[in-house]
């Protein structure tokens, strides 16, 4: 996972892959000033806006972190959360979006939750197309409505799920639980994938139960799970597709937890977003969407007013602090990716016809816009056609190859190569 800088590049992995459990800790890097070092690497995944959207480490049951998969009392609000306004209005990737993220065709549904009414469109009638799988939409009536979430929903993991709300429905979890939650026991091994489109999630929140052990900082402080706060991956592929998430939230604290509204673990094809926005979304790390061992591709999105909650970035280091925890001296207690943030081996991260703007790390922490650490220097970052502008935070670039080594302000990362076209980023 993530370090704090310091003089030695020193890489510790720890996978415990087939472990619903496990959790991943690497080494530092060296760097001054405003770098910093970290383990682990993001993603490229391939994804494409169509018209209608162009515009970790711990695994835990729903009940430990907002919900359990049972039903409770339904209601529905024929509010919906304000006009659409998903993905980037200021831009758009002059690549084009790939195949995994252009809408799925839904002329054909699974199920319809509803009747072509809002009161008929209830937590329950959701809870069991999603028991069911396949392909969700929804007929609530014309008017935008919102399903109160009552109890977090539990996405099958044998077969894909297309969930799409039609630009007029709205998930909320009344930040009291997380919304959906996809759980394999396995690591980047099922091939299956959730196709999230034209879907407002808001008020979703993950509840951390595992306390680190108390220790005297600058020991870690906080919390061991609780990641993802709207939606919780752990080996599945997913796409987010013209979607909305706003006020979002998972654990406050803790140096490996963190995905304010997405959080994806050992993903075998990886996360690809595409024309969606996130905003207000807050965690330790990952203010909106975080990614361990999981390919990363955002197209034409907007990230807005996120922000990673911890502080204190994440070290290991015996001389500040003599406690053991998850076979580390662990220091400091998260903050890294305000925005977005990427952890892992070997996977590539790309942005591009994407607005990173005000989003904030914690305090000593760093990657206001984005933070993505590889391990093993094997993930390569491209920044194409973005704009990366206003975020807070530490920052440092370590490009083993290539010709460019400066991120910008934005941006803390350890990666093989660096990519920049036709960008706009802070400090360059």
């Amino acid at each position: 996972m993530p370090r704090s800088p310091s003089s030695t590049l020193v890489i510790a992995l720890v996978c415990a892959c087939a472990d619903a459990d496990a959790d991943t800790h690497d080494g530092s890097s060296s760097a001054s000033g405003s770098a910093e070092s970290g383990s682990s690497g993001g993603s490229g995944g391939s994804a494409s806006a169509s018209s209608a959207s162009a515009s970790s480490a711990s695994a835990s049951s729903a009940s430990a972190e907002g919900g359990q998969d049972s039903s409770g009392g339904d209601a529905t609000d024929t509010g919906g959360g304000g006009p659409w306004d998903a993905g980037n209005p200021d831009g758009s990737c002059s690549e084009g979006v790939p195949s995994l993220g252009q809408a799925v065709d839904t002329s054909s549904p699974t199920t319809v939750v509803g009747d072509g009414t809002a009161p008929s469109c209830t937590h329950d009638a959701l809870a069991a197309a999603v028991a069911q799988g396949g392909i969700i939409t929804f007929d609530c009536g014309d008017a935008p409505v919102t399903i109160a979430i009552t109890a977090t929903l539990s996405l099958r993991t044998d077969v894909d799920t297309v969930i799409d709300g039609g630009q007029t429905v709205t998930l909320d979890g009344q930040h009291q639980v997380r919304v959906l939650q996809y759980d394999s026991p396995n690591f980047m091994a099922t091939a299956t994938r959730v196709t999230l489109q034209h879907l407002r999630i808001v008020g979703g929140k993950a509840t951390p139960t595992s306390t680190i052990p108390e220790a005297p900082p600058p020991c870690s402080q906080g919390y061991d799970d609780g990641q993802g706060g709207a939606l919780y991956m752990r080996d599945g592929n997913l796409s987010v597709i013209d979607c909305i998430f706003e006020d979002n939230e998972a654990a406050p604290l803790g140096p490996d937890t963190g995905g304010g509204a997405i959080y994806v673990l050992g993903s075998l094809e990886g996360m690809v977003v595409a024309g969606s926005t996130f905003r207000g979304n807050h965690a330790s790390n990952a203010g909106a969407v975080g990614g361990l061992f999981c390919q990363l591709s955002i197209y034409d999105s907007l990230f807005v007013d996120n922000a990673a909650t911890g502080n204190g970035a994440n070290g290991n280091d015996p001389a500040q602090c003599q406690v053991m925890h998850a076979g580390q001296n662990q220091v400091g207690s998260g903050g890294n990716g305000g925005a977005i943030y990427s952890d892992g081996q070997s996977v590539d991260v790309t942005i591009c016809g994407t607005a990173i703007t005000g989003n904030a790390a914690g305090e000593g922490a760093f990657g206001g816009g984005l933070f993505f650490t590889s391990n093993d220097f094997g993930g390569d970052l491209s920044i194409i056609d973005s704009s990366m502008q206003q975020n807070t935070g530490g920052s440092w670039t370590q490009a083993q190859t290539g010709d460019l080594h400066d991120a910008g302000t934005a941006v803390g990362t350890n990666c093989h190569s660096l990519t920049i076209v036709n960008s706009s980023l802070q400090g360059l």
